[in-house]
């Protein structure tokens, strides 16, 4: 044997694996037995978590320095005394027992048997618990609780380890607070905001009935000063000033009422834009014809100097144009007399185009020019005679900034000012649909024996319906009926069939939406058309009607030509193919 133990080893490299010593086993197992020992007294001694361990029964066996510290009780306080129940809060333990009871279906008692349920049927059990300490105060803290078994698998006890959750919670009542502050902005912005839209469509609505009464009054000026004014035998000097004051008075305020509701249109953001390409040329020459006879009365020279190259431009046409006749009407209005005004048109870099309006007029110092663009703002025409607002520029701003252009000036005093826009270039120009003809007002000469035709104006305002037949009354081939509400305006309708139907909106009963309607779903008025004639002159009554099947929509107060040439026109779609205008008698 002994030389076998003392042969050389047949592979020198492998691991070792020589038997220990004799005793060296009794030493290995006497280190593990120590160096468990000092786990446990560790665990026992830390004082990061509470150990508390029980017998069988719940009763406190082990009470560790963590659970001193944590809890405020000595030891000797609580071992072989209570339970870990008497040491948590009571109305926790009757809610987590309710808890259990409901989801084993078994009965479980709010005590030391609600604690460990879980954990004595081998189940995982962490939960969040709240001590009550020592001194009255209470701890929140997470416990998890194990059950503890002998070598042959029998309960011997459980182990609930827990760890201070203070600052959880407090973190999450931050969090809570946060949100409920959150939630309550929520709902403070939701309120602000329906307010707001409250507040808005109150607005919108007070200014759309504010046009409307403004509009009515305005209506019977406007209308029968123009009539006045063409009418026979023809006004004497004296009489056409008086009537030239009346027209001038009723057109300005007609614009100031268009100013406001357009501002307060961009303010609501309900104005609606039609971007598209567009030559420059062709909206400046539309504006200058809108301008000359302005021009003309002020005795001011207007200059279109034309650029190098054609210049297109993307925007709503309709807005262009109100921008550019506003700012070369100020031009014209605050100039000298024998003053000047150019046009200019010229491309920017980045793909921009600045159309630029310079005047000779007194000019505006730095520190007016820093208040400028604001509504009822007139700067620099405190000794002037000239009637505006200041609203019109406010419009023009806001209109530019919404086609995403700028706008903006130079002035120098007593040398003059230049306003300008600046709006993206287009490099092409769509082809405009081709425009419905416009058909000249005519009289047409009455043939021996033909019957006149008939208008019926559906129409509660007195002065209105006195104005129309006055118009009427113009025309020998037309003749006139009235109604004073909508439903006698359907009856009467359905009755006389007359060739055209005037309709007012706001009728007493129905209004002439409905009657519209109703005449539209008559086989035997279905065919006649009706032109809206009506005060409510927002831009959304006047989409509302035209959606709604009016022929036409006219706004008070009347045009007469524009007036006479809608009802030609809507004449002239009820003759027969044979008494319809001749092509010559169409303009384009």
């Amino acid at each position: 044997m002994s030389s076998v133990a003392s042969k050389p080893a047949a592979h020198p490299a492998a691991p070792a694996t020589a038997k220990l010593p004799r005793g060296s086993g009794k030493a290995h197992r006497q280190r593990l037995v120590l160096k468990t020992g000092a786990l446990q007294k560790a665990i026992l001694n830390s004082e990061n978590f509470s150990s508390i361990a029980t017998d069988e029964h719940g009763v406190i066996q082990v009470f560790n320095v963590g659970a001193e510290r944590m809890l405020g009780y000595a030891a000797a306080d609580v071992v072989d005394r209570i339970t870990p129940a008497e040491l948590s809060d009571p109305l926790e333990l009757v809610r987590r027992a309710q808890v259990l009871s409901t989801e084993f279906g078994q009965p479980i008692a709010p005590g030391f048997e609600a604690l460990v349920f879980k954990a004595s049927r081998g189940i995982e059990d962490i939960y969040e618990l709240t001590y009550l300490r020592r001194d009255g105060s209470r701890l929140p803290a997470v416990v998890s609780v194990t059950a503890l078994r002998n070598t042959v698998d029998a309960l011997i006890g459980y182990l609930l380890i827990g760890t201070d959750n203070t600052a959880r919670k407090r973190v999450e009542a931050e969090q809570a607070r946060l949100d409920q502050a959150l939630k309550q902005s929520n709902l403070d912005l939701q309120a602000a905001t329906l307010a707001a839209e409250t507040a808005n469509k109150a607005k919108s609505d007070f200014l759309s009935s504010m046009s409307h009464e403004l509009r009515s009054p305005l209506n019977a000026i406007l209308g029968f000063a123009q009539l006045m004014d063409s009418g026979e035998p023809t006004p004497t000097p004296a009489q056409k000033d008086s009537i030239d004051q009346i027209l001038q008075a009723g057109w300005y305020l007609l614009e100031l009422i268009n100013e406001i509701l357009d501002l307060s249109l961009i303010e609501s953001g309900r104005l609606s834009l039609s971007p598209e390409p567009m030559s420059l040329a062709e909206v400046l020459a539309d504006c200058q014809a809108m301008t000359e006879p302005q021009a003309r009365q002020h005795g001011i020279g207007v200059r279109f100097i034309a650029p190098a190259q054609a210049l297109f431009v993307k925007a709503d046409r309709t807005r262009v144009k109100q921008v550019i006749v506003n700012l070369l009407s100020n031009a014209i209005k605050y100039n000298r007399t024998g003053g000047t005004v150019e046009v200019r048109c010229e491309t920017r870099p980045e793909g921009w185009v600045r159309v630029s309006f310079l005047d000779t007029g007194a000019g505006l110092s730095p520190e007016k020019l820093a208040q400028l663009f604001q509504p009822f703002n007139r700067l620099g025409q405190e000794g002037g005679v000239e009637e505006g607002t200041g609203i019109g520029l406010v419009v023009c701003k806001q209109l530019v900034t919404l086609m995403g252009g700028t706008i903006g000036v130079e002035s120098t005093v007593g040398v003059g000012s230049t306003f300008w826009i600046d709006l993206r270039a287009s490099h092409s120009v769509e082809l405009p649909a081709a425009a419905e003809p416009h058909f000249t007002a005519h009289v047409p000469a009455m043939e021996d024996g033909a019957a006149r035709r008939t208008v019926l104006y559906v129409e509660d305002n007195p002065a209105n319906l006195l104005l129309v037949a006055r118009l009427v009354a113009r025309r020998p081939d037309l003749h006139l009926i009235g109604a004073k509400d909508g439903r006698s305006g359907i009856e009467l309708a359905r009755s006389a069939l007359p060739d055209v139907i005037l309709m007012d909106i706001n009728l007493p009963g129905i209004s002439g939406i409905t009657a519209l309607g109703i005449l539209a779903g008559d086989p035997a008025t279905a065919h006649i058309p009706v032109i809206a004639l009506s005060a409510n002159a927002m831009p959304r009554d006047v989409a509302k009607g035209m959606d709604a099947g009016f022929f036409r929509y006219l706004t008070k107060p009347i045009k007469v030509v524009e007036f006479m040439e809608t009802l030609d026109l809507a004449l002239d779609v009820t003759r027969s193919p044979a008494q319809r205008t001749p092509p010559e008698q169409v303009t384009p």
